[in-house]
């Protein structure tokens, strides 16, 4: 292997053969002798910074001609550190970084790690009904929100720039819905164990009606504009190719199992927080490829509007019921008020913290410095994710943090299905391959 410096000049030696550093000059002079050569595959990094690789992803394409003969994902361009440093982080404060991870799809993270947590306190039957309806109702919401940017960036990434524009345009209705309800557009950290941090505040109830409403009217577009769109379709059908036992052998969830036609979903095979309670179809495919992976994700938009509509009739029922467990030794956030202001805590929250019982600020101060103990133990509950399986394995020794949380992010399962999706195909498959899977690489690089 040669020891010139490879930025140095145009032409280096590996143990892998002739690699070619471009800075500028013309493609002709630079590949002049590849001709005379009997090998004509070239390797070719696509990303960590291109726009079509959906985000920080490194793809390593191996072509010969257009053709792809290998592709392999490079990861890590975009780590966190968000498992390790939940570990110096109390119970309370370790949603706070994994709100953080899949940033597309937060509630998600909060909830699959919450609900580990309440398994290892022995009070999953405590939770509040109406914290349970709040919980529903934030995920499918969030599961339109991160439908809308897979759809609306897989557009882009094709050309499709009408796609890209309506989808992030409904996409800041949704976030502007939670920014009424929590306070933030993302990075949450608003379900808590125990239940939710604050109570629907006024007119959320009547705001999520009239976006659904809404909704109804906008989603037709997206079927209007790429459903039978000749060039939309030439694009995906039949790129991005895997079968079910494909799947099976990978662990891949989500839209790309059900796009073989097999109707896995979490929310109906293991339900939790109540999902068996609401009425709403998995819509299927079984067209196994990047095209019905895209009408899966536009039907599954209208299951989460049937879903939000039976959890908005709920919460009007349940108007003033508590939205945290009554155990005081867990529940302190959800205790926290708005003030007039709309800053910070109310005077008679600080009132009765500060001024009404010694031992009830003694309470609060520990609360919050140290936390609440969590039986030692570990937990593992799953959720459905918009791309698929996503669980929290919670380790607890006993103490104030957690041992050890480590998260099965399913963007990080899916991409394995890179290569099998993309080899054989056009450099330009491997685009809509990876808009199909929907990678989010905060997830990934955790």
């Amino acid at each position: 292997m040669a020891t010139t410096d490879p930025y140095a000049a145009t032409e280096s030696e590996t143990s892998q053969g002739r690699v070619f550093t471009v800075t500028g000059q013309d493609w002709d002079s630079i590949t002049a002798g590849i001709d005379d050569e009997h090998d004509n595959k070239v390797v070719v990094n696509m990303g960590p910074q291109h726009p079509s690789t959906h985000g920080v992803l490194r793809l390593i394409l191996e072509l010969e001609g257009e053709t792809v003969t290998e592709a392999r994902c490079g990861i890590g361009y975009l780590h966190t550190g968000i498992e390790k440093n939940m570990e110096y982080r109390s119970w309370v404060q370790g949603v706070t970084f994994c709100t953080r991870m899949d940033y597309l799809s937060p509630f998600y993270n909060e909830m699959t790690y919450c609900l580990g947590v309440e398994r290892l306190l022995d009070i999953e039957a405590d939770i509040p009904e109406k914290a349970q309806v709040m919980r529903v109702l934030l995920m499918e919401l969030n599961r339109i929100s991160s439908h809308l940017v897979a759809i609306a960036t897989g557009g882009m990434e094709i050309g499709a720039l009408t796609v890209m524009t309506i989808g992030f345009r409904e996409r800041e209705l949704v976030l502007d819905l939670f920014e009424l309800i929590t306070g933030l557009r993302m990075n949450h950290a608003f379900i808590r164990p125990g239940g939710v941090a604050q109570d629907m505040p006024a007119g959320s109830i009547d705001a999520i009606r009239d976006f659904v409403v809404l909704m109804k009217k906008r989603l037709p577009e997206y079927a209007a504009l790429c459903n039978a769109n000749p060039i939309f379709k030439a694009r995906l059908v039949g790129v991005g190719h895997l079968d079910l036992a494909g799947c099976l052998a990978l662990g891949i969830t989500g839209p790309v199992l059900r796009s073989t036609g097999y109707p896995w979903d979490l929310r109906k095979t293991q339900p939790y927080s109540g999902y068996e309670d609401y009425d709403f179809d998995v819509p299927t495919r079984d067209s196994m490829d990047a095209y019905g992976r895209f009408r899966i994700r536009v039907d599954e938009m209208w299951e989460s509007l049937k879903i939000v509509e039976q959890a908005t009739d709920r919460l009007a029922d349940l108007e003033g019921a508590p939205v945290m467990v009554g155990d005081k030794k867990i529940a302190w956030p959800s205790q926290l008020a708005i003030g007039s202001d709309g800053m910070g805590n109310s005077l008679d929250h600080i009132k009765h913290i500060m001024g009404e019982s010694m031992e009830a600020l003694i309470h609060h101060f520990k609360l919050v410095t140290e936390g609440f103990r969590v039986p030692a133990g570990q937990a593992y509950v799953p959720v459905e994710s918009p791309r698929g399986e996503l669980g929290a394995h919670v380790v607890s020794d006993g103490g104030t943090r957690p041992f050890r949380a480590h998260f099965r992010d399913p963007s990080f399962v899916n991409l394995q299905a890179t290569s099998v999706m993309s080899e054989g195909g056009q450099v330009a498959d491997v685009i809509v391959a990876i808009a199909s899977i929907d990678p989010v690489m905060g997830g990934v690089d955790r």
